[in-house]
């Protein structure tokens, strides 16, 4: 039996070191976590060397808190270590895959109806930067949404032959590789994973997000280590009416739960990395990244 709730400290630490001096920099940093139903930030701190010459953070489109900062000081080293404290409450306790509406249901009632509701997950039902939405697509996930197959159940077996099928494997793939090109490789990381799972579902009309965050490193007892746990981590949320986001880890075939630290959601990898923004300079560059989610 899950416990009513568990204390996570999360540590993420990420280090690039340029091969020559960037003269200026401007960055957006998705490293604060989302305040949510499941999960309540205890404590959050955030440190950037070198320090910021300007900093501030904003709400963006999907309700992330993002951290916007500039660097006019040349370096050949950027840091950012982050420091979290969440609690997490189990999330599935009622729920019933098999009672969920059939998937033609939800995917109808998204279509456009002339003085049809507006629905604000119907946003997440269409092509996005890193996911096409593909007939290939559509054909792999049809025998897990056979007609009138309620929703929740047709993405658990989606999951679930996503995780048969593909190979974890962190060379096959780049961070901006499509979820297109890791379909055909049948190989990737749980980033590709989840891009590929949520093509898969948007392919049939269904609205499903990406969301970023981290594992737990120590399993309890008796539990196997989660694939993923030492970097960020990626998995899936697909919208079941009556149910609302269900998230789905496929990498590691099971439900996004209490071993799950949710960071930040959008349509695919593009709207939420670590790390994006513009600089003068620097040269190549190498990553270093170390996270531990550790209980309390």
């Amino acid at each position: 039996m899950k416990t009513a709730q568990t204390i996570l400290s999360v540590s993420h630490r990420t280090t690039y070191r340029y091969s020559t001096f960037v003269e200026t920099a401007q960055h957006l940093a998705t490293i604060r976590p989302l305040v949510c139903a499941w999960q309540r930030v205890i404590s959050h701190e955030e440190k950037i060397e070198p320090e910021p010459s300007y900093m501030h953070s904003r709400i963006d489109a999907f309700g992330n808190d993002v951290l916007y900062f500039t660097l006019d000081a040349p370096h050949e080293r950027l840091q950012m270590v982050s420091e979290t404290t969440v609690q997490l409450t189990p999330r599935w306790t009622k729920l019933d895959p098999d009672t969920t509406p059939a998937w033609e249901e939800v995917a109808d009632a998204l279509r456009f109806h002339v003085g049809g509701e507006f629905r604000p997950e119907v946003e997440f039902c269409f092509a996005s930067p890193n996911i096409a939405l593909r007939p290939a697509l559509r054909a792999y996930a049809l025998p897990s949404f056979t007609p009138g197959t309620p929703v929740a159940a047709g993405a658990i077996d989606l999951m679930h032959r996503i995780y048969r099928d593909f190979a974890y494997k962190p060379s096959a793939t780049m961070f901006d590789t499509p979820a297109e090109r890791a379909f055909e490789l049948k190989s990737g990381v749980c980033q590709d994973f989840a891009q590929v799972m949520i093509g898969c579902l948007r392919s049939l009309g269904l609205p499903a997000r990406y969301v970023s965050g981290y594992l737990r490193n120590d399993p309890p007892p008796g539990q196997p280590r989660l694939i993923g746990a030492d970097a960020s981590h990626a998995w899936v949320s697909v919208h079941c009416p009556g149910s609302g986001w269900i998230d789905l880890d496929p990498t590691n075939d099971v439900l996004a739960d209490m071993d799950h630290v949710t960071l930040a959601i959008g349509r695919d990898y593009s709207d939420v990395s670590l790390l994006r923004g513009m600089i003068l300079g620097g040269g190549a560059h190498r990553v270093e990244v170390g996270v531990s989610v550790l209980p309390l």
